[in-house]
């Protein structure tokens, strides 16, 4: 279960995140198609991304779902890319500001 300060590393690639919002219930985030581990776990030996799921993170991005109800922040990049149960998370864009007119 996913839970918001949670710090996750991917066991395929070098990225490392920290959860800023939580899905509510049972959610399982990937990092090229394997499940994020703990930052304290060791991550298995010889796992490589999946095909199509190599697109890599960048740092200091934050990614969202696209209903919105996961946010996770890049702490470390990495070649993999995240996904939660299957959907690709994608870069968050920024909020438009207001017209100073």
């Amino acid at each position: 279960m996913l839970k918001t300060g949670s710090r996750l590393q991917s066991q395929v690639c070098g990225t490392q995140v920290i959860i800023v919002k939580a899905p509510a219930g049972e959610s399982e985030l990937d990092c090229g198609g394997q499940p994020m581990i703990d930052v304290t776990k060791t991550p298995a030996t010889g796992l490589t991304p999946a095909a199509g799921l190599d697109s890599g993170t960048q740092l200091g991005k934050r990614y969202v779902d696209p209903e919105d109800t996961v946010e996770v922040l890049v702490t470390k990049p990495g070649t993999g890319t995240l996904s939660l149960g299957g959907t690709p998370l994608d870069i968050k864009s920024a909020k438009p500001l207001p017209s100073s007119d």
